[in-house]
């Protein structure tokens, strides 16, 4: 399995950025894929899943309501919209995949095999 992701940059504070994280080698569908990210300094901490075929969405509260996460079936992608950018929310974002994650797990680094190689998203104040 090969995770591509994809969409890092520098923007302000306040506005919006898309991350994408395409998913190869495997079955997507019935996956759960998430966002993870890992500020300087900090541990990696769960950012928004999407919970294998069903799509249910989950998030961090951190970021509820301003985030957005969504997969396209047929692209074997995953998107998180970002929306009103906060400078703490500078970080590595990196998409995760696992066919085998369940519910209670899905906020867990380790209920995941594959990750992608991150790409970094910038918010100036």
């Amino acid at each position: 399995v090969q995770l591509q992701a994809s969409g890092g940059g520098l923007v302000q504070a306040g506005d919006s950025l898309r991350l994408s994280c395409t998913v190869s080698g495997r079955t997507f569908r019935q996956a759960s894929t998430t966002w993870f990210r890992q500020a300087p300094g900090k541990d990696r901490e769960f950012v928004a899943g999407i919970f294998r075929s069903g799509g249910n969405t989950y998030y961090s509260d951190s970021v509820k309501g301003r985030f957005a996460i969504s997969r396209d079936n047929a692209k074997n992608t995953v998107y998180l919209q970002m929306n009103s950018l906060k400078p703490e929310d500078t970080a590595v974002y990196s998409c995760a995949y696992s066919s085998s994650v369940i519910l209670s797990t899905i906020r867990r680094e380790s209920a995941y095999a594959f990750w992608g190689q991150g790409t970094l998203v910038t918010v100036s104040s």
